[in-house]
């Protein structure tokens, strides 16, 4: 019997389960941090001030565009021979046309970073909100310049896109593109083609509607609207838009009536 004890005992030692060693724990992998470039531009506030330096760019290529365009009132050789400038400035030093490209390519980056920026705060806002409210909190001046901001940037996108066909390269243009820049601007806005300049007011009110919102967020997303100096530069939003408008409206409306011939 002492025997069968025995061998049983040794039969459970050597089927007894052998402890496997525990493995070691993994080392975390000290995470790499991004770029202060990156973290700005992933951020928020840095967003906003993409939008708002992108904006600033764009709204002074109009102050320029809109100050070229109304050298029409001065006659045909004065709106061509600015044409012509855009083509020409920075000869003989650079190449024709360098200073021209150089700019299309800034205002392109300009539009694709302000877009981009829009959009990513736009969806940023949505996932900060995913549930609406059960009842309509959003004010009417939110709700207004929602619509503004969205549906105008619509129309001021197809707007753009006629504008090139129309007086830059001269695919919708009556006279084409052979003709003088001030033929162009006479043919396009006769008053045969009073859709077209309609179209135009439509399109520049929603610039200006854009630009009045536009400024007044770069002034807040700046910090520039504070205290006394919240309603100056309310106002003066409103006078850049309202001046570009009027100015860009002055040649299309001046040609349709018959002014400028």
């Amino acid at each position: 019997m002492t025997a069968t004890v025995d061998h049983a005992i040794e039969r459970g030692q050597a089927t007894a389960p052998v402890p496997v060693p525990a493995a070691p724990a993994p080392v975390p992998t000290p995470r790499r941090r991004s770029g202060f470039p990156v973290r700005f531009l992933s951020s928020t506030n840095g967003k906003k001030a993409v939008m708002a330096v992108t904006g600033a760019v764009l709204v002074l290529f109009l102050i320029g565009h809109m100050l070229g365009n109304l050298k029409i009132f001065l006659g045909a050789d004065s709106f061509n021979g600015y044409a012509e400038w855009l083509r020409t400035a920075g000869e003989p030093a650079l190449p024709g046309r360098t200073m021209l490209t150089i700019t299309e390519i800034v205002l392109v980056v300009a539009v694709v970073l302000h877009m981009w920026s829009a959009v990513s705060l736009a969806r940023r806002a949505a996932r900060a909100r995913p549930v609406k409210y059960a009842a309509r909190r959003r004010s009417q001046a939110s709700g207004y310049a929602t619509h503004v901001m969205r549906y105008g940037g619509i129309v001021i996108a197809l707007f753009v896109v006629w504008h090139l066909l129309d007086m830059t390269l001269g695919v919708v243009n009556p006279e084409g593109h052979a003709a003088t820049p001030y033929d162009r601007m006479v043919a396009g806005f006769a008053p045969s083609r009073w859709w077209v300049t309609a179209f135009y007011v439509i399109a520049l009110v929603m610039v200006g509607l854009h630009l009045r919102h536009g400024v007044w967020s770069a002034f807040q997303t700046l910090g520039l609207a504070r205290g006394r100096s919240h309603r100056p530069l309310r106002a003066l939003a409103g006078v850049v838009a309202l001046v570009l408008v009027v100015g860009f409206l002055a040649a299309p409306v001046a040609v349709m009536i018959g002014v400028i011939k």
